[in-house]
């Protein structure tokens, strides 16, 4: 490597990058049973091939394919609900309001608390801000507008789930901070107080507000800067108040897991579930809309408990598939389950516990149309949903 080109190198080792964990948080992750110390790294619950499958070139072909490339954005202007403190100062009828943001960040308030999931506030999921994939529509609240926010849960430490200046822009909040094992060493680099750091293994626990926030496992991998020492952990996150249960599955490939989070954790009254940024050039790490419902359902006994909630679409391309492709797909098999799903544009606040759910394809106002027209969904099923207060003889149909 030229010498001139190394100082360059070193340089882009921003804030951004964050930090690798040291010292004692080094040697607790070296303690963990998810931590492999023969390969220096942290193990999927099931053997996950992280880096993609294929050649290169195949790739590229697909990826910048001109007809394809117009397809992976959308077509118009995504319309945007802009929340306001005044949608969510009275507080939800049921104790339960759950509102997208947009990709993986959600607002979920929760028995009298409130929890933010993954936010990203920032342009790009990037470490950089002139480079990187760019934001298809704007945030629908500033986040100085969102009002106190209880927990701030994050699923791990890639950079469209963490996010620098909308952490740093947390910090003043006062909430506390839970993560998998080994993020907490970005946040500390950031300004978060470590006073304000829950940081947990999967199957740990820790209470916050009231509310009992439990990391349990995910099938995906780490990473974040120009080294990746696979010393961080990712997860899934399952809040549980005294009245409601919701589950995030942040990223992650489909794995028989799901059936023991959900009895252990489960019915829950939301399940909000990664069905975007699949392709069969990386199956191990991000689940399709039909594996989504498919783990929806086994988060919830293989009943169709709850509301699915469809994340990790819509805001950002990170994958070859179609824009729209992830809400069309989910919706059509929810319905072909008979499962509940909410399907809010981003900012719309919906109550699990109501009747009213915003369930229409809105995108299909602003997306390329496929070849063909678009599909007919099967018609929503007209049936009480049952929530995590429901005991387990509900005799509702056992959905395979």
């Amino acid at each position: 490597m030229s010498r001139s080109l190394i100082p360059g190198l070193r340089s882009l080792r921003s804030l951004a990058f964050g930090a690798d964990p040291a010292g004692a948080r080094l040697a607790r992750i070296r303690r963990s049973p998810n931590f492999s110390v023969a390969e220096g790294s942290f193990q999927n619950p099931v053997g996950a091939r992280t880096r993609p499958s294929g050649s290169t070139l195949e790739f590229a072909k697909i990826y910048f394919r001109k007809e394809e490339r117009a397809r992976r954005g959308p077509a118009g202007t995504v319309p945007v609900h802009s929340t306001t403190l005044a949608d969510l100062a009275e507080p939800p009828a049921d104790g339960l309001r759950i509102t997208w943001m947009g990709h993986s960040s959600v607002l979920a308030e929760i028995d009298g608390r409130r929890v933010l999931f993954d936010p990203v506030w920032g342009e790009r999921c990037s470490p950089f801000s002139f480079a990187g994939p760019k934001r298809l529509h704007p945030v629908p609240v500033p986040l100085e507008a969102l009002g106190p926010v209880d927990a701030v849960v994050i699923s791990h430490d890639h950079y469209d789930h963490l996010d620098l200046p909308t952490i740093k822009a947390l910090v003043g909040t006062g909430a506390v901070f839970a993560v998998p094992l080994g993020v907490g060493a970005h946040l500390e680099r950031w300004g978060v107080p470590a006073d304000r750091l829950r940081e947990l293994d999967w199957h740990e626990s820790a209470e916050v507000a009231g509310l009992t926030l439990t990391a349990t496992p995910a099938r995906h991998f780490c990473g974040r800067g120009l080294r990746n020492q696979q010393h961080t952990l990712w997860a899934s996150w399952v809040v549980e108040g005294p009245d409601h249960r919701v589950f995030h599955s942040g990223d992650t490939g489909y794995f028989a897991g799901f059936r023991d989070i959900g009895a252990e954790h489960g019915p829950f009254d939301v399940t909000m579930i990664q069905i975007g940024a699949y392709s069969e050039f990386w199956p191990d790490i991000h689940m399709t809309p039909e594996e989504g419902l498919r783990a929806h359902l086994d988060l919830q006994g293989g009943r169709p408990h709850g509301v699915l909630l469809p994340i990790h679409w819509a805001t950002f391309n990170l994958a070859p598939h179609p824009w729209a492709e992830p809400g069309e797909g989910t919706l059509a098999a929810a319905r072909r389950a008979g499962a509940a799903i909410a399907l809010p544009c981003p900012g719309q606040p919906f109550e699990p516990g109501s009747r009213a759910m915003p369930d229409a394809p809105w995108w299909r106002g602003v997306a390329a149309v496929p070849p063909g027209g678009w599909p007919e969904a099967p018609a929503a099923a007209v049936r009480p949903r049952p929530t995590a207060a429901d005991s387990g003889d509900t005799e509702a149909a056992p959905v395979g």
